[in-house]
């Protein structure tokens, strides 16, 4: 058996396993099994844990390897399963070194190094594929800031970014080798460059490649925290039609008093300004947001503040997360919300966010969307909205007519042309 990955929590994690994989092939391992954890809750923990014995049932014989942020945090909470063989920190799960020529029997069962001692971002420059569509590459990692109800800086250290000659560099050879849209990534990616030596931001990278990799065709973000954006940001979002009008918002919360205990950089009306301002730049875009639900202290009246955003800020695609408490972090010492309280309020977010999908999806019925195709049925379009389609190969960007809508997507018309 090759190396299996099994992975939790966030984008990063999903491109950070494809690393894994390769690297683990370099060193010659094989017949294991390495378990990517998530820390963000101990809900993310408990899943692992359950994996981890699961796959343990079911491959006796196979090796399993332990890493990612839980495993940084928490190393002894899974050194000490007994099926367990191997417990590796963030930082050397991406490196070769880490899986080459492993005796189980006399390897230190524990190898979790200090993360905040990592200045590195990326020597192998994380990267991940979605079929023939879509390619991801990690431009930062880690995080400066410590917001109450996040133990993710424990697990990623601080903010690193890549250097931007590597990153497009990168994102040159994706694109010869076939791929239309590249998705930038990262823990923290408005805080790009503040590491680096001169004047780099999100906002000036994005505009880089844009001039430099003309044959790339689709450029996107994933998660960002509208405080930081940069001014070339708003600037390339405004006058660059291969940037995706697609965002997605670190916003956690529509009250200024749970944003407050949050220890979070901004305030309600932080976000409806700068949704407004982009708008106004690009009409056509589309934002998302994470919202968390029953956040400690969090009142009634607090949680609808978080509903009202959404309609105010037209808030699309939403992520939400009723509140886990996570030990060592200092909202879980904060006066808590009844979990099915939390679990109440998160069902109500997301009912509201499915009715502006709904409304966004009925909008776009009778107009020609640019698609990029990424199965034989299934494309997106440059808004994110699935579409269901026919007549099209994977990896192509293609020109359809939407003929009608769901809850939840939007179906087309034969593909015309190319687009």
């Amino acid at each position: 058996m090759s190396v299996q990955t099994l992975t939790f929590g966030c984008r990063l994690n999903t491109v950070e396993s494809g690393v894994i994989r390769a690297e683990a092939a370099r060193a010659g391992l094989e017949d294991a099994i390495v378990v990517n954890t998530c820390a963000v809750t101990s809900e993310a923990v408990r899943q692992a844990r359950q994996a981890i014995r699961r796959a343990r049932r079911q491959n006796p014989q196979t090796r399993i390897i332990v890493t990612g942020c839980a495993a940084q945090t928490e190393p002894q909470t899974f050194a000490a399963m007994a099926e367990v063989d191997l417990v590796l920190g963030n930082a050397e799960k991406l490196q070769a070194k880490s899986y080459a020529g492993l005796d189980f029997a006399d390897t230190e069962k524990v190898v979790v190094n200090d993360i905040f001692s990592v200045t590195e971002t990326a020597g192998h420059l994380a990267q991940g594929f979605e079929g023939r569509a879509r390619a991801f590459v990690q431009v930062q990692n880690g995080c400066d800031h410590r917001c109450t109800f996040c133990i993710i800086p424990y697990g990623r250290g601080n903010s690193r970014s890549v250097p931007m000659g590597a990153v497009i560099a990168q994102i040159g050879r994706l694109t010869a080798a076939g791929y239309a849209e590249v998705v930038l990534t990262g823990v923290d990616i408005t805080a790009y460059g503040a590491d680096l030596p001169g004047r780099a931001t999100l906002g000036t990278l994005v505009q880089e490649i844009l001039r430099r990799v003309p044959q790339l065709r689709r450029l996107r973000l994933s998660s960002i925290d509208s405080i930081e954006a940069d001014e070339a940001l708003i600037e390339a979002i405004a006058s660059e039609r291969r940037l995706m009008p697609h965002l997605h918002l670190s916003l956690q919360s529509g009250d200024d008093m749970i944003l407050k205990r949050m220890k979070r950089r901004h305030l309600s009306v932080d976000t409806l300004q700068f949704v407004a301002r982009v708008r106004e730049a690009r009409p056509d875009i589309v934002f998302g947001a994470d919202i968390i639900a029953g956040f400690p202290t969090e009142t009634e009246a607090m949680f609808e503040n978080s509903l009202k955003i959404v309609e105010a800020a037209g808030l699309s695609f939403l992520h939400v997360f009723p509140y886990s408490a996570r030990p060592g972090t200092p909202a879980a010492r904060m006066p808590q919300v009844d979990r099915r309280i939390a679990k109440e309020r998160a069902a109500r977010l997301r009912k509201a966010g499915a009715a502006q999908v709904a409304r966004l999806c009925r909008s776009l019925v009778g107009t020609t969307q640019s698609v990029l195709v990424e199965t034989e049925t299934i494309g997106r379009t440059e808004q994110f909205v699935p579409v269901t389609l026919t007549g099209a190969t994977p990896g192509e960007i293609v020109a359809v007519t939407i003929t009608g809508a769901e809850a939840d997507s939007v179906g087309s018309a034969a593909v015309r042309d190319a687009a």
